[in-house]
This record gives C-alpha cells, structure tokens and sequence, in this order.
C-alpha cells in the first residue's frame, strides 16, 4: 500500500497549570511545507490535557481536510515536546492521573482512521511553530478579557 506521509507539531499550554490553557497545531506535508496550522484557547486546563487535547484537534483536522479515504492511506508522525504525553501515547508510560484516559482513549480510536500514527518527542526547539500557536490563542483570549 502507497502511504502519504504527514508531519504534525502539537502543543498545549497551560498558564497557571491548571489555568487559561490553548492548543497548536502544525501540520505539513513530507516535505516540510506547511498545508494548515491551528491555534485555539480551550478554556481551564492542565498541561497535559491541552497537549492531549492538541493531539486529538490535529487527527480530527487531518480528517477534516483531506476526507476519511484518504486519510486511512496515510502514515502520521505526530511531533510534540511533552515527553510524558508522547511516552504515554506510545505505551511506555502508564496513565497514572484519570482525568487524561478520556484524552488518550479519543487518542486511541482516532488513530484506527489512519494506516499509521507515531508519537515523538521533540525539544522545545523544534517546536516553534505550534508553540507560537498556543501563545498566539491565549494571548487573544487574555485581551478579550480586558
């Protein structure tokens, strides 16, 4: 079967932890060339749920955008710089605080869209663009508060 590869940044972030939290994503083709990015204030949330919730905002849009035919011949690299979230997707850490199953289980049945889903972890670095993303959303969201 001939994949389409697909490249995702994700971040959340959460100011106060849990407090005002958005989500970023990235998404680009296997060339590195941008086809959409997102950036959305998802209200009060903890870190890890907003990098969660990032993850599962990227595979939705992916859908979205090219159509569920498609999307089940494509294989995903989902980047993202919460080593926790990216290890707990992969199945080498176990998900010790509940409030994230429901986060990672939506995770888990989004990816049976696809012909393949990997997580890595990348440095902060190597994440600007979601990052700014995230930044971008709370920002908005904290200027329409005054």
């Amino acid at each position: 079967m001939n994949m389409d590869k697909i490249i995702v940044y994700t971040d959340g972030g959460a100011r106060g932890n849990p407090g005002p939290a958005a989500i970023g994503v990235v998404i680009k083709d296997s060339n590195s060339h941008a086809i959409k990015s997102y950036g959305e204030a998802i209200g009060n949330a903890t870190n890890n749920e907003a990098e969660y919730r990032a993850v599962i905002l990227a595979l939705q849009k992916l859908k979205l955008i090219f159509g569920g035919k498609k999307t089940a011949k494509f294989a995903v690299e989902v980047r993202l710089d919460s080593e926790l979230v990216a290890r707990q997707l992969k199945g080498e850490y176990k998900i010790e605080e509940e409030r994230l199953f429901p986060f990672f289980i939506k995770v888990w049945n989004l990816k049976m869209d696809f012909a393949e889903v990997r997580f890595f972890h990348v440095p902060r670095e190597k994440n600007r663009e979601a990052d700014r993303m995230v930044n971008e959303a709370l920002d908005k969201e904290q200027k329409k508060l005054f």
